[in-house]
């Protein structure tokens, strides 16, 4: 048995001064005041639960859609599980209706293992002009085949983060989608504020990476970027300086109407935890100046991890720590239906982290005790 007694602690909620916790056979067994009779060993810095990142494409040189397999999948978690992220949702993104299949049946194979929380399809059912780097080849209507997939994912008991255009689709095939269970996520989308909206009626529950690959926000039609931002709904957003300005992500952190309405997604490719560079369709993407950009110098997913989301949100835009940290850990996970990854007690401590004086990973709770 061993106490802990860190300067700060997140449990979730809040974050602490002067409490201690009590490991006992690898987890965190309860919480306690911190009192000198403990024994307790005192830890500069800060312990919270793991990240939990809804938006991975990649890790450890492992691109999902490249080995949409279990293995390929637990490749990408062990990455990110070493970066800090200790549960994710492996992402497919637009490509050839196999590769669905492959990374659905992968899915329920590894239903339940360590880091891998189910499936996020981002795509293909998704605007032609809003693709980003997705390869516009592959991209269609919302259809029966993947409304299938997502049946037998859900009827497996894996969770679905589904992100279409709205625009591609209908409100009562977005419903159907939601009736399984599934999140539907609004993005790479030139949808007006009333398409978003009426897709928000029918069931949709958040939106995919604000600001990249949607509709913007101008002063006579507001957009998706409008809609997302006047609605209840949390939001995903890339916190890494460069897919979003500083300044533009504390802004719209302002303009919501309630507080906890924003998570922060890596959109993570085989880069990070890995080689400096990968081939994704027929492009080869690589790292250039801390960019992750196509052979046109275009931005082609994203070079971050979500501890370094973390440090950027509270050292450089001033962003309260115990806010960031549940942009980072208890929002997804409650989105996605695991808000037991927001607590402490019962926790291994593989799956907590301690955080240094200025926000930056030290590592595992268990590489220290």
């Amino acid at each position: 048995m061993t106490w802990l007694a860190p300067d700060r602690l997140f449990d979730g909620e809040r974050l602490h001064e002067g409490l201690a916790l009590r490991l006992y056979a690898g987890r965190v067994a309860d919480l306690a005041p911190a009192d000198p009779r403990m024994g307790a060993r005192a830890l500069p810095g800060t312990v919270t639960p793991g990240f939990v990142d809804l938006q991975v494409n990649g890790g450890g040189g492992v691109l999902l859609n490249a080995q949409p397999t279990v293995e390929g999948m637990e490749a990408i978690a062990s990455a990110h599980r070493h970066l800090g992220t200790v549960a994710l949702l492996p992402t497919v993104i637009t490509d050839a209706p196999e590769v669905l299949d492959r990374a659905a049946s992968a899915a329920l194979a590894a239903r339940g293992r360590p880091g891998l929380l189910g499936l996020h399809i981002e795509g293909p059912h998704i605007s032609v002009a809003r693709r980003g780097t997705h390869a516009a080849r592959f991209i269609r209507p919302l259809d029966d085949r993947t409304i299938e997939v997502v049946r037998r994912l859900r009827e497996g008991g894996v969770p679905v983060l589904l992100t279409l255009a709205p625009e591609e689709t209908t409100p009562d095939r977005i419903a159907a989608l939601a009736a399984t269970g599934a999140v539907v996520s609004l993005g790479h989308s030139d949808a007006t504020a009333d398409q978003a909206r009426a897709a928000l009626d029918a069931g949709a529950r958040t939106f995919t990476h604000l600001f990249n690959a949607m509709s913007p926000l101008t002063h006579r039609a507001p957009g998706m970027v409008g809609a997302a931002l006047n609605s209840t709904a949390p939001v995903g957003i890339i916190c890494d300086g460069i897919h979003v300005a500083d300044e533009v992500v504390a802004l719209a952190l302002r303009a919501r109407p309630a507080p906890d309405l924003f998570y922060a997604v890596s959109d993570a490719m085989p880069t990070v935890g890995g080689p400096d560079r990968f081939r994704l369709y027929d492009m080869d993407l690589h790292v250039e100046d801390g960019r992750l950009v196509n052979p046109e110098g275009n931005l082609a997913g994203a070079h971050v991890t979500m501890a370094e989301s973390l440090a950027r949100l509270v050292t450089r835009l001033q962003v309260a720590p115990e806010a960031a940290l549940r942009m980072s850990v208890t929002v997804p996970a409650r989105l996605i239906g695991r808000p037991d990854l927001a607590t402490l007690v019962g926790r291994a401590a593989g799956d907590l982290l301690h955080l240094g004086a200025a926000w930056d990973l030290r590592g595992p709770l268990n590489g220290i005790t």
